[in-house]
């Protein structure tokens, strides 16, 4: 099988590891907050939208966006910053665990490592869903709509 034809997420700013640029800047750590670039390619032809997400496995979600436009492949650094206003038009920023409306970056806790799942979502249609719906709500949707996913893992070391 040809795997140029997978469905893929990379990264440029995230070689497997996160840096300073995506650590937070809350609960102690003082990163800068950057949501990390993200491209995709080969998406299901029936896509019809698409949704990002960042989950700490250790039980946190930093981020989750959705109803990206269909013909969009990537995202900016700093897209998930809501008062950036970097998502593409039509996209929303669904909250995370902090009850902040878009990216917070990790801060995991001293002498630990944590590992980060950035997923992205091909979606079969544009999800509906209250403002104020939890991370793991607008995840349940997201999994329930998913064409395909494709994801990237990332650690943090403190």
């Amino acid at each position: 099988m040809d795997s140029s034809n997978y469905f893929t997420l990379t990264s440029a700013d995230l070689p497997g590891q996160i840096t300073d640029k995506q650590l937070g800047n809350a609960f102690g750590c003082d990163g800068q907050n950057i949501s990390p670039q993200l491209s995709w390619k080969n998406a299901p032809k029936e896509t019809k939208a698409f949704a990002v997400s960042m989950y700490d496995l250790g039980g946190f979600w930093h981020w989750i966006s959705y109803n990206i436009p269909k013909d969009c492949t990537d995202l900016d650094a700093g897209a998930g910053i809501a008062t950036e206003k970097k998502l593409p038009h039509g996209a929303k920023n669904g909250y995370n665990d902090a009850r902040i409306a878009g990216y917070l970056g990790p801060c995991p806790q001293p002498n630990s490592q944590h590992t980060y799942m950035i997923t992205v979502h091909a979606l079969k249609q544009a999800i509906e869903i209250e403002a104020d719906a939890s991370a793991a709500l607008i995840n349940f949707v997201l999994n329930a709509n998913s064409l395909a996913k494709a994801s990237l893992i990332a650690y943090a070391n403190a």
